[in-house]
């Protein structure tokens, strides 16, 4: 079994920046790879990216794609997301998931969920 942590939510301006961090405890070989999904209030929940165990392979929503980065550091069996030029319609509950491969992008294709970690975003 896998447990997820989320962390590092808060409220921030647009044009700012925030890093969110998922810690991960237990472990799985059929969940190696880590995806971060995020919903709004009245929207289902979407994909936001993924990334491979190893970190060479990564997918991305195309609204977040170069502003958002994925990455991880299986040392510390965690994966991040830096988000830089944050909009107010990037403002949701994210959550981190871990499944079988990095490019999934349907929640039921993960298999462990976090809590969730809130962010919002101020115009």
């Amino acid at each position: 079994q896998v447990q997820l942590v989320e962390s590092g939510g808060g409220l921030v301006q647009a044009g700012g920046s925030l890093r969110l961090s998922c810690a991960a405890s237990g472990r799985s070989l059929r969940s190696a790879a880590m995806g971060w999904f995020r919903q709004a209030p009245g929207k289902e929940r979407e994909f936001v990216a993924a990334i491979s165990w190893g970190g060479g392979g990564t997918n991305y929503l195309d609204s977040v794609k170069g502003r958002f980065t994925i990455s991880r550091d299986n040392a510390k069996n965690t994966v991040y997301l830096q988000m830089n030029m944050l909009k107010p319609e990037d403002t949701a509950v994210y959550y981190c998931a871990a499944g079988s491969n990095y490019y999934y992008r349907r929640v039921f294709e993960y298999e462990y969920w976090g809590q969730g970690t809130q962010v919002t975003v101020s115009s």
